[in-house]
């Protein structure tokens, strides 16, 4: 396996703390990511996300999502003992699973839905005003510069 030193990044970095060190945890990482539960990630609009997690056999309250240091943290559990069938075929996973999901600066969840089996998680990213691109008035000798909002 290869490895990556990534020591000139932090060199010529400052306030990137955040991005280095999931770099890190990327390139580390030797163990082969979970897949269960099945989830999916869209695009819904220029500045909206939806994340879709398969997770049937799970009610709403065996479900628990919660943001925590910008994570995203969607967790199941089932109540012990609850579960007095006798199956012949189990093919449908109930295991407890915690996903977790790192949310970029400025990227907040605005809603969780439960419907048909999926739990959707839709966020949002808010750009603050003063992140915003602006334009800035070139004055000319004599006179006081200005900003123009973009």
């Amino acid at each position: 396996m290869r490895t990556y030193d990534l020591s000139p990044l932090y060199r010529a970095t400052v306030g990137y703390d955040r991005f280095a060190d999931m770099m890190d945890r990327v390139l580390s990482s030797d163990v082969q990511a979970p897949s269960y539960p099945p989830y999916n990630i869209e695009k819904t609009d220029e500045t909206t996300y939806r994340i879709s997690i398969a997770v049937a056999g799970f009610s709403g309250d065996d479900l628990s999502v919660e943001v925590k240091e910008h994570q995203l943290i969607v967790a199941a559990k089932r109540a012990d003992g609850d579960d007095t069938r006798s199956y012949l075929h189990r093919g449908i996973a109930t295991r407890a699973f915690e996903r977790r999901f790192h949310l970029a600066d400025h990227v907040r969840v605005s809603g969780a839905t439960h419907a048909d089996g999926m739990l959707h998680i839709d966020l949002v990213r808010e750009v603050p005003e003063a992140l915003k691109p602006r334009r800035i008035e070139i004055a000319r000798a004599g006179q006081a510069p200005q900003t123009i909002e973009a």
